[in-house]
């Protein structure tokens, strides 16, 4: 997946399908995000079918031929499904693994046991990293709200105090580490390393959920002291299981992947040998789709057969993992589709020769536009394939940890403060029992502060790498 280059993603740059100038084409280009967010915010309309819509939109207006825009369209939306929707797949199945065994109420009960006090918003943190690694974050909030609420009303802790360290484990985890779906179409659009962006974004991830997440949470609980709604607080998804996995085997499971993708970056620094043998080996072993395969297989152990699934259950647990994750694949799809009309129109190129004469450095710019994106869509994946479509040029000439970087500035840039046309927004409102302007003054604050620091972090290690 990381050996797809900037050309196997996107046609021939030299020969866009339209001959519009710059200024038609950017046109173009606010022209089909206009009608992205019109159609998801004001009538409503599924993102993926506002993203096809709002593509053609593109390029019509920019000039195409519109037998050549659906191609673009439609392979766009191939490539982006070849390249992650099978990683997709698994990771759903990995974290439904770990939901219906009980291995994640393992890893959480095991984890409060040993926090109390002032140590419980750090403990969270850990909670939401650990176990949002294989999950998508609207399935993590799903997974772990529940367990927020539950510790808030059983150790008398504000609710933010406790649910926004939370909030920021997930958001981290799902706008910079792969597997997350956003990252690995980021990686494929810009031909970044995959070991080098993981590796990079751990460093980013931890000073960023540490400002977000335990410090900005006390700031948070002073300015909306709520208790957790009584409606909201569930029985434990693995009450009816006779036996849970342990905690130990639970962690080595979700690491797993992440091990293993950072071994085959280690080797390739050190071999640095194609054709040598142990680095061909991790090749294999550390790529996303066998990384991920493995911990399923191994999943399937130590924590299906451990909590006593039987063959049946298992099989009924891979089956409905699968089915809640459509719509995210066609959406994701869907933006990779948008990514290749941008590509194809001739934008990605515009934006390379508008940005040779700015004094901004391309990670600043990567950035700023998956921030636009962001708050005109609300979608931080459609922000992030949308903006790596716009600046992969940019990657052309970078090196193999700027590449990784400008992958972190996209998903740094892609979580800027999440408003009422994200879903995101709404989850938590519901679940923390919010009104609008408390969720802008904690979750929509918090998403901002992740952002910024993680964009400055990213601008600051392009000084030093």
């Amino acid at each position: 997946m990381t050996s797809l280059s900037v050309e196997m993603l996107a046609a021939d740059p030299v020969a866009p399908i339209t001959s519009a100038g710059h200024a038609q084409l950017g046109i173009a280009v606010l022209a089909g995000i206009a009608v992205i967010v019109l159609l998801i915010t004001k009538f409503r309309v599924h993102a993926f079918l506002a993203l096809t819509i709002g593509s053609l939109a593109l390029g019509a207006i920019a000039g195409a031929p519109l037998d050549k825009a659906i191609t673009s369209f439609t392979t766009g939306l191939g490539t982006t499904v070849a390249g992650v929707g099978v990683l997709i797949a698994l990771g759903a199945i990995l974290g439904k693994l770990l939901a219906d065994s009980g291995g994640a109420d393992q890893i959480v009960d095991t984890i409060l046991a040993k926090a109390g006090g002032r140590a419980m918003p750090w403990a969270m943190v850990l909670i939401a990293a650990v176990i949002g690694l294989p999950l998508f974050f609207e399935v993590g909030i799903v997974l772990l709200i529940p367990v927020v609420l539950m510790v808030a009303k059983r150790g008398n802790y504000s609710l933010m105090r406790i649910g926004i360290p939370a909030l920021a484990g997930l958001s981290v985890m799902h706008g910079l580490i792969p597997p997350h779906p956003g990252p690995l179409v980021a990686i494929d659009a810009v031909g970044a390393n995959l070991g080098v962006t993981l590796a990079l974004g751990i460093v980013i991830a931890i000073p960023t959920v540490i400002i977000a997440g335990p410090l900005f949470s006390k700031v948070a609980a002073r300015w909306v002291d709520v208790q957790p709604p009584e409606k909201m607080i569930p029985g434990r998804a693995s009450d009816d299981l006779e036996k849970r996995p342990s905690f130990g085997a639970s962690v080595a499971t979700i690491l797993l992947p992440v091990v293993l993708m950072l071994a085959k970056a280690l080797v390739d620094i050190v071999v640095d040998k194609p054709e040598h043998g142990v680095q061909r080996v991790f090749d294999v072993i550390g790529s996303p789709l066998i990384a991920l395969l493995a911990a399923v297989i191994v999943g399937m152990f130590t924590l299906g057969r451990a909590a006593g699934f039987t063959k049946e259950r298992l099989s009924t647990t891979v089956e409905k993992s699968l089915i809640p994750i459509a719509g995210v694949m066609l959406i994701v799809g869907a933006g990779g589709g948008f990514k290749q009309t941008l590509i194809d129109s001739g934008v990605g190129q515009m934006v390379l020769d508008i940005s040779k004469h700015w004094a901004i450095p391309a990670l600043l710019l990567a950035w700023l536009i998956a921030v636009v994106i962001r708050l005109a869509t609300g979608s931080a994946t459609v922000a992030t394939v949308s903006a790596a479509g716009l600046v992969a040029p940019l990657a052309a000439d970078m090196s193999t940890a700027h590449t990784a970087l400008l992958v972190l500035a996209i998903g740094a840039g892609s979580l800027f403060f999440s408003h009422v046309n994200d879903a995101g927004f709404w989850l938590v409102k519901e679940y923390f029992g919010l009104n609008v302007g408390q969720t802008i003054k904690t979750w929509s604050v918090m998403e901002t502060i992740i952002s910024v620091v993680a964009g400055g972090l990213v601008l600051l290690l392009s000084l030093v790498i």
